[in-house]
């Protein structure tokens, strides 16, 4: 399974400063993306304890894809145990959180970690695929039929989560899995750009296979911004590209 990929990060024309986080590693066929909140840059913290202790935990992880579900799920709570222990540590940073969407690829399966209103999108044959569900308010009010989708990111109460990583000592994670392909292009984003840029666009800039990972995070984060750029922005975007071995490739990891 040879892996491409790319990663794009701004804070987008409305913010003083970027809460989002992120983390990938080709080596260790793993990617993530984490959206803080919190006063007092709290925000900030939160995402970046609960990415730089994911990828910590799962670098160490068994890389067997028998233990894949079990060590996302190890390092996901053991990143909301961290950020709970640092606002207890620290009052000044009581209240904060995270969201916690991450991506681990074993042995041509696809196994994702999810909290909060991050999301996973999964680009396959022209379609494209929401993996994830938001645990949020409006999405509860979508899925109860009270909403189109088209109205969440403008409704009054759509920042209310129900589900976050840090505060509380113990955390609730969906996990997700399913066969990867060659040519399955993966998507994982904060709600600063799915706010305001469609899914039919999300699934025209995916599938445009002229355009590298890297390409298309550029693009969908300028997409973001054209349409306001209300938040702070996210995409790392993963493609699995014919072949069988990545040796050699160079591998990135990188926090915000």
């Amino acid at each position: 399974m040879q892996i491409e990929y790319g990663t794009q990060t701004d804070q987008g024309k409305s913010r003083t400063s970027n809460e989002d986080s992120y983390a990938a590693s080709v080596r260790k066929k793993f990617f993530l993306v984490a959206d803080g909140m919190g006063g007092h840059a709290a925000g900030e913290i939160a995402s970046q304890i609960a990415a730089s202790t994911m990828e910590d935990l799962m670098t160490g992880a068994d890389a067997g894809s028998g233990s894949a579900e079990q060590a996302l799920l190890d390092a996901a709570q053991g990143a909301n145990a961290r950020v709970f222990e640092s606002q207890t540590e620290d009052p000044q940073l009581s209240g904060m959180g995270s969201t916690l969407t991450a991506l681990a690829l074993r042995d041509s399966r696809y196994f994702i970690a999810h909290v909060g209103d991050s999301r996973a999108y999964l680009h396959r044959d022209g379609a494209l695929e929401q993996l994830t569900r938001d645990h949020s308010l409006v999405w509860h009010l979508y899925e109860s039929g009270m909403l189109r989708k088209e109205e969440l990111s403008s409704h009054p109460q759509k920042n209310l989560i129900t589900r976050s990583v840090g505060p509380h000592p113990h955390i609730e994670v969906d996990l997700e899995r399913g066969d990867a392909r060659e040519g399955d292009v993966f998507l994982l984003c904060s709600d600063g750009l799915t706010d305001v840029v469609s899914d039919e666009t999300i699934r025209t800039v995916l599938g445009d296979a002229t355009q590298s990972p890297q390409q298309m995070c550029d693009k969908l984060v300028n997409l973001a911004n054209d349409a306001g750029g209300p938040d702070n922005i996210t995409a790392v975007v993963v493609r699995i590209a014919p072949g069988s071995d990545d040796e050699g490739r160079t591998v990135r990891i990188e926090l915000t």
